[in-house]
């Protein structure tokens, strides 16, 4: 199979899709890869770097969609890149396809067969793909909240971990899956007053049981929720549904109950957000105010860390990269239900129910779909 790997467009995207070590094991395993010139330099990877590999380089995006059997990426194609799609052709990316109705449809017309890194699962349940990104944003996450509440930016002018004879800062944490477990313990290494909100009982339980002493865990009920928010000088949102249009767990009108200044994190814009008031910034321009509230909604965060985002996304990344070259998508799919799952569009047809839903776009099963 040919490869191709293009340089991401994105504003302030600086991953890559495909390591030199993911190259070389592409081409151990007899595939041909090409990369475009300059793809890696964000994160640190050289030409030479993908020459050493095995791979070659290209000068532009054209040649590589023009050629490649599978696009390798990590964000979701934009929409010149859409243009250059083809019916017999393989996307395996990072989609986020549920706020995006352009994206969908585009991605419809071109009829490729589109895989979504972020719908994958493993056989515990989990989203292996996603979490590594995961892991990322919800570190950062502190991070740049952090930054956001500085006066100089528009914050409350609040020091995270506060001094002796003053507080430190309260945060609250919605949600405590991946990203919220790690924004947690990195919000209270940094010596935060943390609160992780949940609606699983179990784990909490779980939290509580691991991590005890860190940080509270309370119910996400809406009552607690709003009580949190309220008091909180930075409110991170954490909840994921996979595949599915973000919930939003707080209002417009929530924002005149919370104190001026207090940082809002939305580490689910890209599936649409869980804040009403959120939109998508990039890393040029990443925070706004609405009602004395700043936003922080960076919708690609990992990029700000792209070397560390990328060897961990290709670790993740790589091993179904090769089934799918090896195998041929609708084999490896049929062999694997776990990458099954990531299978989001097909020869025109959309084939994830959170999606269809989402847009109300009628789905076809992707069991029928491998199944020809």
């Amino acid at each position: 199979m040919h490869i191709g790997c293009p340089t991401e467009i994105k504003p302030q995207e600086f991953r890559v899709g495909l390591t030199p070590n993911a190259a070389r094991e592409a081409v151990a395993h007899g595939h041909d890869v090409t990369v475009q010139a300059g793809a890696g330099l964000g994160a640190g990877f050289t030409d030479a770097d993908y020459h050493a590999a095995g791979a070659r380089t290209v000068d532009t995006a054209d040649e590589i969609f023009a050629t490649a059997d599978m696009i390798v990426k990590v964000k979701e194609p934009q929409p010149g890149e859409r243009k250059m799609l083809r019916a017999d052709q393989v996307l395996f990316t990072y989609l986020h396809l549920a706020p995006d109705p352009d994206q969908t449809r585009d991605l419809l017309n071109s009829g490729c067969t589109a895989i979504a890194y972020e719908t994958v699962t493993d056989r515990n349940g989990g989203l292996p793909l996603l979490a590594p990104m995961s892991e990322v944003a919800g570190k950062l996450a502190p991070q740049v909240g952090s930054w956001t509440l500085q006066k100089a930016n528009g914050g409350r002018g609040v020091l995270l971990g506060g001094v002796p004879g003053v507080a430190p800062a309260r945060v609250a944490v919605i949600g405590g899956g991946v990203v919220g477990t790690q924004a947690a313990r990195i919000a209270a290494g940094m010596g935060a007053d943390v609160t992780v909100l949940d609606l699983s009982l179990p784990r909490l339980r779980h939290l509580d049981d691991t991590l005890r002493g860190e940080f509270r865990t309370v119910h996400a009920s809406k009552g607690n929720t709003a009580e949190a928010v309220a008091a909180a000088d930075m409110v991170i949102g954490a909840v994921l549904i996979p595949g599915a249009a973000a919930p939003k767990l707080v209002t417009r009108e929530q924002l005149s109950t919370m104190k001026p200044g207090a940082a809002l994190v939305d580490v689910a814009i890209d599936q649409g957000g869980c804040f009403e008031t959120s939109r998508a910034t990039t890393h040029a321009d990443p925070i706004y105010a609405v009602d004395g509230i700043m936003h922080y909604c960076v919708a690609n965060m990992p990029g700000a860390v792209a070397r560390t985002s990328t060897i961990a996304l290709g670790n993740a990344t790589m091993p179904f990269m090769l089934a799918l070259a090896d195998k041929g998508w609708r084999q490896a799919c049929a062999e694997d239900e776990h990458l099954l799952a990531g299978l989001n569009v097909h020869a025109g047809q959309l084939t994830y129910y959170a999606v269809g839903k989402a847009l109300g776009i009628d789905v076809i099963s992707p069991q029928k779909v491998v199944r020809g």
